[in-house]
């Protein structure tokens, strides 16, 4: 693994299927890449805002390799390795991302990603 990418993780591509038998839409998904080296960071929380009492959302960063992959906003990002991380099998939805500023073919090419912890309802579907 590249120094400081501890982890690994897969891109989860959501789309959304045909509609079900009562008209609700059906969160599918398929993988888009595999083993990709990450390192997954949480984002200090707003203390003004945990003290006026306000539920807030828990936000992450993460940092994958290469620059040149596909992600798009509201994909997903599970981490698949170590099998002992805290965030195993743990889902990230992507809600903002950035590139480097390297050269496409220049192997320090990185993304950065702003990630929300992603809780899916009827996850047995």
């Amino acid at each position: 693994m590249t120094a400081g990418l501890n982890m690994r993780c897969a891109i989860w591509r959501i789309q959304y299927a045909a509609d079900d038998y009562v008209g609700g839409a059906v969160a599918t998904g398929t993988i888009a890449y595999l083993n990709v080296p990450c390192r997954i960071q949480a984002k200090p929380v707003q203390q003004l805002l945990l003290q006026q009492g306000l539920e807030t959302q828990r936000t992450f960063t993460a940092v994958i390799i290469p620059g040149t992959l596909d992600v798009r906003e509201r994909d997903e990002i599970q981490v698949t390795h170590p099998h002992d991380s805290l965030y195993h099998n743990a889902r990230f939805r992507v809600v903002g991302l950035r590139y480097s500023d390297h050269n496409p073919r220049d192997p320090r090419n990185y993304i950065i990603l702003d990630l929300v912890h992603s809780v899916r309802s009827h996850a047995s579907q």
